[in-house]
């Protein structure tokens, strides 16, 4: 995949493309829909499938008031467009002046005279130029105006649910870390770096990992089923994860993300994890003394295996697990 973080960057043979344009926060099922029907499309006509995303978010210049907490670095936006096939992507920095576009300069200055589409996919709800004057109807008639294909590509649906990054977001934070793994259809992870804690699991408790990421939406207070990964090593475990405040040991002041995993290191501690959410156990709550909370620990331990066990029975394991 090539990837561009700045016009100045992007090389002639960008063109001809079929390109899809948004924020792809998530990269959701909706996203992966339209990200299928630019390879497709792009397949029948010799172009080149292509994406153009936006660092930072738009919102954070135009009202970083109401700018929302993101789900996927940008990074890990690049990584999942190219499991879709996306062969080319522009991460556009977004300026003021980018912002200050009208529809029509963003379309011919930037889509034709510097990218050379051919087509451009859209969703239903996609809106560009300055203050968001633009909508798929207005992307359209620019099409025909400038020698462009247009094709808006329907929201898609889980269980009657729309997915869009905003009900993921809301889902997360509620705990519901399942019904996020189907509207993502991955399960949402957590990145970071293995800290020491404060040594008191391992001496009254049982040894955890503990996760310091930089990850703007974090599950709900409780205790998880998730899957571990040392993103360095390439090594996976099924783990059980608890997100709180550890209120046994009287920790108020910053959460904390502690992984106990369901199987032996077989080497090193990892430097750096990565921590998915497959579906929630329990509440976090606080015990009496530091014994009963590991015998708690031990039972969800015990649910967590029997969980595992099945999963693996069923097929498609790992996709199972969303």
């Amino acid at each position: 995949m090539k990837v561009y973080r700045s016009l100045v960057e992007v090389s002639a043979d960008f063109s001809p493309s079929a390109l899809t344009i948004g924020n792809f926060d998530g990269v959701h099922m909706g996203h992966r829909r339209i990200f299928k029907r630019v390879v497709a499309v792009a397949a029948e006509h010799g172009w080149k499938p292509s994406a153009l995303t936006f660092d930072p978010h738009p919102t954070r210049i135009v009202a970083p008031e109401r700018a929302p907490r993101l789900l996927t670095s940008v990074a890990r936006r690049v990584e999942l467009m190219e499991e879709e096939h996306i062969e080319q992507v522009l991460i556009l920095p977004f300026t003021p002046e980018v912002a200050q576009l009208a529809p029509e300069e963003f379309a011919r200055q930037l889509l034709i005279e510097r990218l050379g589409v051919r087509a451009v996919l859209v969703g239903e709800n996609f809106h560009f130029g300055h203050r968001q004057s633009g909508n798929v109807k207005v992307l359209a008639e620019l099409g025909q105006k400038l020698g462009f294909r247009t094709e808006v590509v329907p929201a898609a649906t889980c269980r009657g649910r729309v997915a869009s990054s905003s009900s993921i977001r809301r889902a997360i934070e509620a705990g519901r870390v399942a019904l996020a793994a189907r509207l993502l259809q991955d399960p949402y992870g957590l990145e970071g770096e293995v800290v020491r804690g404060h040594g008191v699991g391992a001496k009254q408790t049982v040894p955890t990992l503990n996760l310091a990421t930089s990850a703007e939406v974090i599950p709900a207070r409780g205790v998880y089923l998730t899957r571990t990964s040392d993103l360095e090593a390439r090594r996976n475990w099924d783990s059980i994860t608890n997100v709180g405040y550890r209120p046994t040991f009287g920790d108020q002041d910053q959460i904390s993300i502690e992984t106990f995993l369901l199987g032996p290191l077989d080497g090193p501690e990892p430097h750096h994890i990565r921590v998915e959410f497959l579906c929630r156990v329990r509440d976090e709550r606080k015990f009496e003394t530091p014994e009963s909370l590991k015998a708690q620990i031990l039972k969800d331990v015990r649910v967590a295996r029997n969980y595992f066990r099945r999963l693996k029975n069923w097929s498609g394991y790992p996709l199972a697990r969303a």
